[in-house]
């Protein structure tokens, strides 16, 4: 995806990311039926990487599974274009 490398589970503050892109500060989180159940911590993990310079996609565990190449094209909108990183 235009070069940019991710890392799984990586530790951001006081949270953890799904997926990072160090490079293009870019959260890829993928949130399954059990997000429902906790909208008021994804709101602070929202507004806390927000404060920090980080960008937030979101992407569910059905889009993975039945339109990957959709939530691929979606991530790599959201990097930087190389003359931004």
């Amino acid at each position: 995806m235009s070069g940019a490398k991710f890392r799984r589970q990586v530790r951001l503050g006081p949270f953890i990311a799904d997926f990072f892109c160090a490079k293009g500060k870019l959260v890829v989180e993928v949130d399954g039926d059990s997000h429902a159940a906790q909208m008021e911590y994804d709101l602070r993990r929202t507004a806390w990487l927000a404060r920090e310079g980080f960008r937030l996609v979101r992407v569910t565990n059905g889009d993975v599974m039945s339109n990957l190449d959709g939530v691929m094209e979606h991530i790599a909108a959201a990097l930087p274009s190389p003359s931004q990183s």
